[in-house]
């Protein structure tokens, strides 16, 4: 048992997303020919071209870039907020499959870990439901009752901050909205670190359509009303340092 540390990799993404955004969105209003089209966009720089189409808010072709992410080293309590995001593919490590004896990771809140007491309270606790998943596990193997026919049933003692491993494969669209939300001073802790992860990564390979991301206040008023957080001038400045 260990505390987690979280880590997102960007696997896979749509090549060159920005041109083909371009390409989307230039057959909307083109009779030219696919290929005619294709070769025009390759051989010139769209930046100012995807730069206008999202000051327009013309989104529907920016759904044509996708990527994928592997992200570990979060909670329970993150992934369930993040599988919230209804327009995504996600494939989560089974708690089912795969057995947490012996020793499962877990996410300390920052809270928690400042305080060298509730540190402590919190770490015996993780101890204690690790051994009772444990024995619960052994004596329902006593029983015949193994593998994930045991596994299934243990898991019901394991805290929300069990770590867990989960592959999302989101649209450039969704992303953005995923920003919206998720990087907001409002949002959980720990999914706004992830989100800003993925956002600062997802930035090195799709800058024009990425580049005014992240919480609804950078871009425009707050959208949170009377629960804003009373910071985005500070907001502002950090999101123009990502």
């Amino acid at each position: 048992m260990s505390e987690a540390k979280l880590k997102v990799i960007l696997l896979k993404h749509t090549p060159d997303p920005e041109e083909t955004v371009a390409m989307a969105a230039k057959l909307c209003y083109s009779p030219s020919e696919i290929e005619g089209l294709r070769q025009r966009i390759e051989a010139r720089d769209q930046r100012a071209f995807v730069q206008k189409l999202m000051k327009m808010g013309h989104m529907s072709p920016i759904e044509h870039a996708s990527f994928t992410f592997a992200i570990e080293g979060i909670s329970r309590a993150c992934s369930h907020q993040l599988v919230r995001h209804r327009l995504a593919s996600y494939s989560q490590q089974s708690q089912r499959y795969v057995s947490e004896e012996g020793g499962f990771d877990y996410i300390i809140p920052p809270t928690i870990k400042g305080d060298e007491k509730l540190k402590r309270y919190f770490e015996d606790f993780m101890a204690a439901a690790q051994e009772a998943y444990d024995h619960i596990v052994k004596e329902l193997n006593k029983r015949r009752i193994k593998g994930e026919a045991a596994n299934q049933d243990a898991r019901f003692v394991l805290p929300n901050a069990c770590e867990t491993k989960i592959m999302v494969t989101m649209n450039a669209r969704e992303l953005l909205h995923f920003f919206r939300q998720r990087c907001c001073l409002r949002a959980q802790w720990e999914i706004r670190a992830m989100a800003e992860e993925m956002l600062r990564i997802v930035r090195e390979v799709a800058p024009t359509i990425f580049s005014k991301a992240g919480p609804g206040c950078i871009a425009g008023p707050c959208p949170e009303g009377e629960y804003t957080c009373g910071k985005i001038k500070e907001v502002r400045r950090r999101y123009r340092r990502m």
